[in-house]
């Protein structure tokens, strides 16, 4: 391909996708693409799509159908669409919306540039295998372009839980740990590009055994204490966990490996051991208090944050209670909460709703009390000094903003120099969503 062409992505839904649409940008960048913010004036649109939340699929058809008049302004512009939407819907896609181009799965976007080829010869291209070979062999490996302080690093993909709610098996497949010597290689690469705090990612990350240079089987705990001996990277974070596997040395590490953040992400879904078991989790309510409690031990100012659903099938007000209790004893920093969608395929989908009444007024009851708990855990922090990483300028002049150790946002009147920097920070006061701090 000659010359150079726009392109512009727009990425729905987790971290992963974050991550992919970044590697797919990678691999068209070295097809002569620059990538845009913006899809006027765009040669070719990519919508990385997430199938998690309801209705997803209908809205990125109604998204799709906001492009149409740049395609008749552009009859060479070229729309594809990616990730777990693609892989749920596949040829669905092109059938419903003639104008796609390409549709490819979050397993198969290393074979862009071939499927590209199939689009200049004026043919479609989707591909929504779920291919053996690794993917990230087969992505670009010289990165040169200059980073943020932060990134998103994917260690582990698929989920092997099956839980009744859940795509992710569906879309994702199987759990698969990518080989530990690429996943430092990649590491290094980033932080020579100027990136100080990475995030470890995976559908369910703390599974992750990877393949390890000394030809075992390395576990989470381990890749993360090899990652802290890596010069310039300072901080590590890891990405969504499973209680069942959170193993003894994980929990250990939060406690010994001081590059490893105080903030945990740990699912649990809900407070009441009927439905845990209707949503296939495989542990209970106990189970996961006292789980807390050893990671607690280990770190005792972490910082936890967790994911809801109300109104799964089959809930009655004393499962939902049941699950406020929880939120009480264990107390969460911060959280995510939603009302049950059922996604179709999945085993919970076939189950009677619970009414929508019940469950819109269970999460309404639900988050004000996570977001009493959020706004104490921020008001605590008043006084105290935290370490920010600072990212870039505010939306004020003279204002630079970032996140603690914590994760949360932070933000100070300071030089732009900050970017990329970081530096102790005494809060002063706590607004919504962020803190306001001063540079000590």
């Amino acid at each position: 391909m000659t010359g150079t062409k726009k392109l512009y992505v727009k990425t729905y839904g987790c971290q992963m996708n974050v991550y992919d649409s970044e590697r797919m940008a990678e691999a068209l960048g070295a097809e002569g693409y620059e990538q845009v913010d913006t899809p006027e004036g765009a040669d070719m649109i990519l919508l990385n799509t997430c199938h998690i939340r309801e209705k997803a699929a209908e809205k990125v058809y109604s998204e799709l159908g906001r492009f149409k008049p740049l395609r008749e302004a552009n009859p060479d512009l070229k729309i594809g669409v990616a990730g777990c939407v693609a892989q749920a819907e596949g040829e669905e896609i092109m059938r419903r919306q003639p104008m796609v181009d390409l549709v490819v799965g979050p397993q198969t976007y290393h074979r862009l540039p071939k499927m590209m080829e199939a689009l200049g010869r004026g043919e479609k291209a989707l591909d929504t295998d779920f291919p053996e070979e690794d993917k990230f062999v087969h992505l670009p490996g010289d990165r040169k372009v200059r980073r943020g302080p932060t990134a998103f690093l994917t260690v582990q993909e698929g989920c092997d839980k099956f839980c009744s709610f859940c795509v992710v098996p569906y879309t994702r497949g199987a759990e698969v740990s990518r080989p530990v010597d690429r996943l430092m290689r990649e590491a290094r690469d980033l932080v020579e590009r100027g990136v100080r705090e990475i995030t470890l990612l995976g559908q369910n990350v703390n599974a992750y055994h990877g393949a390890g240079e000394d030809g075992g089987e390395w576990g989470l705990a381990r890749l993360i204490r090899a990652m802290a001996e890596i010069d310039g990277l300072e901080r590590i974070r890891f990405t969504t966990s499973h209680p069942n596997d959170m193993e003894d040395d994980l929990i250990a590490a939060h406690g010994d490996c001081e590059k490893l953040m105080p903030y945990l992400h740990l699912p649990v879904q809900a407070g009441s051991d009927r439905v845990l078991k209707a949503m296939n989790r495989k542990h209970t309510a106990e189970s996961y208090i006292r789980l807390i409690e050893r990671i607690r031990a280990a770190r005792p100012d972490l910082a936890l944050s967790g994911d809801f659903i109300v109104g799964f099938p089959g809930e009655t007000e004393e499962d939902f209670q049941a699950t406020l209790n929880l939120v009480e004893e264990v107390g969460y920093a911060s959280a995510y909460s939603f009302k049950y969608s059922p996604r179709p395929g999945t085993p919970a989908a076939e189950r009677a709703p619970v009414d929508p009444s019940a469950a819109d007024d269970r999460l309404q009851r639900l988050q004000a009390l996570l977001t009493s708990q959020q706004r104490a855990a921020q008001n605590a922090m008043v006084g105290r000094t935290v370490s920010v990483l600072f990212e870039k300028p505010g939306r004020m002049d003279g204002q630079m903003v970032g996140k603690s150790e914590y994760l949360h946002a932070v933000h100070v009147q300071g030089p732009s120099d900050l970017s990329g920097r970081i530096a102790p920070v005494e809060i002063v006061e706590s607004g919504p969503n962020s803190l306001a701090g001063v540079l000590k």
